[in-house]
């Protein structure tokens, strides 16, 4: 029986593309522990993945996500331009399951989000005021107020 079960953290981001036959392949590697004789030692796999499971890996999996994949082995070989002959033995997964989460891009994006918002209150902005106001009587904070719009609006432009 070829049966594989493999838990470990992927070590790139999925790499995908589409075939002529319009078929979506996704290739990762996926790093794992060995703990034996009281020392660590990891190693390393490579997973290819097909059609919807491929396009799913491809959009969300990231480097460093912990996963559980089932599959099976398949070893492929060819020979190369200077008839050499090559071997490459990969895990072909029928099932992936996430198990650490987001992608750390969704980690980043949410954390850009947050500090946002830090640098919007400690402007004494809320989400329910308006953005700008300045008062008639002061000047310079109308001049600020607006120097800020026209950077936020160079922001979105850009």
């Amino acid at each position: 029986m070829n049966h594989v079960v493999l838990t470990g953290r992927l070590t790139r981001d999925p790499e995908s593309r589409k075939l002529a036959s319009g078929k979506t392949v996704t290739e990762f590697s996926v790093a794992t522990n060995d703990y034996r004789g009281g020392s660590e030692k990891a190693e390393y796999h490579p997973v290819v993945t097909w059609d919807r499971l491929a396009e799913i890996c491809a959009q969300y999996l990231g480097k460093g996500q912990l996963v559980s994949i089932l599959g099976r082995l398949q070893t492929r070989q060819w020979e190369d331009a200077n008839k050499q002959r090559h071997w490459k033995t990969e895990i072909v997964a029928n099932s992936v399951e996430m198990l650490s989460g987001k992608k750390k891009k969704d980690y980043a994006a949410e954390s850009a989000a947050q500090a946002l918002e830090a640098q919007a209150a400690a402007l004494g902005m809320s989400a329910d005021a308006p953005a700008f106001s300045a008062s008639p009587d002061d000047d310079a904070l109308g001049e600020a107020d607006e120097a800020a719009e026209a950077e936020d609006q160079e922001l979105v432009a850009a």
